[in-house]
């Protein structure tokens, strides 16, 4: 009887947990990439070399950065009694930013772009808290991952419409995206905030999570550096590479002739969110913590190899520039996806630290978002007289290679690592 009512009351959690989850973190994207699909020809910023959508898309990676780096304190420390009020007020000072973007010069665009960037960051950490440390987080985390798999897809079609259809201006359209999401990005919020915190089962399992001092944020660093290390250095090429194919998709799609296909960031998108989505619901099914975490590396590793054989089959002419765009978006999730979801809420579980998952999420967000400046600087300043697609290919080349070797080398750690604990916990 009691493990049926642990059961039902498990369900609803979920359920609640992850429709919630979904549609807040889905909402936010109407008011991050809305602005991608605009293409700004012929402008520079301040008459240089730099093209203006890259000092657009810069900029609010800039301020999206430093939004993780405020977050590493702020996200991993915030009561969570607060912590719908700070989900409010960021989205509201968000739309605020794009409403400046509205009216403001081309040249002002670019501040009030980086105000945009600068509330949106701290957005997932605050929906993690609420959902970390329970048996369920799994399922309820891969739910929130297939939020941004398949939103950026679709709130940039969306953009497109009311550009296309509606006949709204590039300067506009990403304020009136944001009007739409708006109103349910409130409920979503609201009904996380009445989700009951974790049961005694849940922390025993998965271990307390509370707001972490500067002390214990510095000793799980310390503790863990070695394998923590090639993680984040994988996360910034990573977070580097998704963002140079989100910001460019437009431009990439037209060089491979697909420009005027109907939803078409929603019809590549689409089946890498499901498939991601298949894999990470699988792994709720793994109990043991241990066995779960050997098996997220071999999906990251998995996800290196399908990066560079996909590229392989495109440069040989084996497969279509959509297939491409597919196989490479698939390989990139499969690695970055577990980051945002079950490797550092597993991980906590096996090596037993008192911690919360945010914490070492926002670590590598901070550091990946600063290398995604970095490569798009570095495209449009160094490597200008190469296409979109023929740096992109090189890209996919190095992160292929790089991730398969840090992912493997951190693998290894942390199984061996989690042997220790398993071993000592037995010998005592």
């Amino acid at each position: 009887m009691l493990r049926q009512l642990d059961l039902k009351h498990n369900v609803k959690i979920v359920l609640w947990a992850s429709a919630a989850a979904f549609v807040a973190y889905f909402s936010m994207y109407g008011f991050r990439k809305p602005f991608l699909v605009a293409k700004f020809d012929g402008q520079s910023f301040l008459g240089s070399e730099v093209e203006l959508k890259t000092a657009l898309a810069i900029s609010q990676i800039l301020g999206y950065a430093n939004s993780k780096y405020i977050g590493v304190r702020l996200c991993s420390g915030m009561d969570r009694k607060w912590i719908a009020a700070w989900l409010c007020g960021l989205i509201l000072c968000a739309q605020l930013s794009l409403l400046a973007f509205a009216v403001a010069p081309p040249q002002w665009k670019v501040a009030a772009i980086f105000f945009n960037g600068l509330p949106l960051g701290m957005i997932w950490g605050f929906v993690v808290r609420y959902l970390e440390g329970r048996r369920t987080s799994d399922i309820a985390l891969s739910f929130l991952c297939f939020s941004f798999l398949i939103a950026s897809g679709v709130v940039k079609d969306v953009g497109l419409w009311l550009m296309n259809s509606r006949s709204v201006s590039e300067s506009w359209m990403p304020f009136e995206t944001g009007c739409i999401f708006l109103v349910p990005f409130f409920i979503a919020v609201f009904a996380l905030s009445k989700l009951p915190p974790a049961t005694q089962l849940d922390i025993e399992q998965r271990q307390p999570r509370k707001g972490m001092t500067t002390e214990q944020r510095w000793s799980f660093l310390r503790t863990f550096a070695t394998g923590l290390v090639p993680l984040f250095i994988v996360y910034c090429l990573l977070t580097a590479f998704r963002d140079y194919r989100d910001n460019y998709g437009i431009e990439m799609l037209t060089e491979l002739g697909y420009a005027g296909t109907a939803a078409v960031f929603s019809k590549i998108e689409f089946p890498i969110a499901v498939s991601i989505l298949v894999v990470l619901g699988l792994l709720f099914l793994v109990k043991d913590n241990r066995r779960s975490l050997q098996l997220i590396f071999t999906m990251m590793v998995s996800g290196s190899i399908i990066l560079g054989a996909t590229n392989l089959l495109f440069v040989s002419g084996y497969i279509s520039g959509f297939l491409w765009m597919v196989g490479i978006g698939l390989g990139a999730y499969l690695i970055y996806v577990p980051y945002n979801a079950v490797l550092f809420e597993r991980m906590i579980a096996v090596t037993g630290t008192a911690s919360t998952a945010v914490f070492a999420i926002y670590i590598a967000d901070a550091l990946g978002y600063t290398g995604s400046v970095a490569i798009q600087l570095y495209k449009d300043l160094l490597a200008g007289e190469a296409s979109r697609i023929g740096f992109f290919i090189g890209f996919t080349w190095l992160l292929s290679i790089l991730a398969f070797a840090m992912l493997v080398f951190s693998g290894v750690y942390f199984s061996r690592l989690s042997q220790q604990n398993t071993a000592g916990a037995e010998d005592a």
